[in-house]
């Protein structure tokens, strides 16, 4: 495995136990942040914070930026203005089970994308962890009780995470198959995308405010602001970008079936969530998948 590959996966992972803290919230303040209202100011202060530090390097690199053209629009639409926006008004109607049962649909939509828009076809292995990793992860859905996945009761919340899902994976594989038009340091690139992608949030936000309401600034509503800001959109997005460059978009995306497994260690430790059995044997086996996945065989 060459030496960029373990900090890439590592890097992958960070994202996506930061975006399990990010689903938390989103369920945790459903009640107090309206969705776009939590979703436009998420980005406007992680657009504040990048322009602070990278506003000169833009300039430096507008010609690379403008050779990118359109593709910069779709990507920022994909990613930025859409996939957040979605996911937090799924989080309006569905449960955190929910959202992780729609979201093992991430890693097959990109595996199959990718050999259809790159023309990367997962090896066989990467099939069979991926299918170790999906088994773990419907053992924890299901609580160790197969019996319940027959209960479990979908939402019209659902059907939005499932276009979430889509969305992302698109994201991830135009990230990918446009890289030789985004020859930009990763912080340009990610500033250049959230500067077009936070205005496209705005007016559906303003209908939001008109209609819905906005938000109590309390310290609550502006810590959980901040965290999606800071550690969901900078370093996440950041860390995911890179790992999508470096291993590629499928192999990218099994790490996603992590998310379950993050959200139980982070309910042990913030909400006092007891860890059962099922939790070790799932998380073993989303692991385990995702290591039979992701490691190549020695030459």
């Amino acid at each position: 495995m060459p030496a960029r590959q373990p900090l890439a996966y590592a890097g992958l992972l960070l994202a996506c136990l930061f975006w399990a803290g990010n689903a938390l919230v989103a369920r945790a303040f459903f009640e107090d942040i309206p969705p776009l209202a939590l979703s436009f100011w998420r980005w406007v202060l992680a657009l504040s914070i990048l322009l602070v530090f990278v506003g000169r390097d833009m300039w430096h690199h507008r010609s690379a930026l403008r050779r990118a053209g359109w593709r910069l629009w779709v990507i920022a639409a994909l990613g930025i203005a859409s996939y957040n926006s979605l996911l937090y008004s799924a989080a309006q109607t569905t449960p955190a089970i929910n959202i992780s049962l729609v979201n093992t649909c991430l890693p097959l939509a990109t595996f199959i994308g990718g050999g259809l828009l790159l023309g990367e076809w997962p090896r066989r292995r990467a099939w069979v962890g991926l299918a170790i990793a999906a088994v773990g992860l419907l053992l924890l859905i299901s609580r160790g009780e197969w019996a319940n996945l027959a209960g479990l009761q979908f939402t019209p919340g659902d059907l939005v995470m499932l276009v979430a899902v889509v969305v992302w994976a698109l994201y991830t594989l135009l990230l990918r198959r446009w890289g030789s038009y985004l020859t930009v340091p990763p912080l340009v690139l990610l500033t250049a995308l959230v500067t077009i992608g936070t205005p496209l949030i705005l007016p559906f936000y303003l209908w939001e405010l008109s209609h819905v309401g906005g938000f109590e600034p309390s310290l609550p509503n502006l810590a959980a602001i901040v965290y999606t800001a800071l550690f969901a959109s900078l370093i996440a997005y950041l860390a995911w970008n890179n790992g999508v460059k470096v291993v590629g978009a499928a192999k990218a995306a099994i790490t996603s079936y992590s998310m379950p497994v993050f959200v139980a260690i982070l309910g042990w430790l913030l909400l006092g969530e007891a860890l059962q059995p099922y939790h070790w044997v799932g998380g073993g086996l989303i692991f385990g998948g995702l290591l039979l996945a992701t490691l190549q065989r020695p030459a």
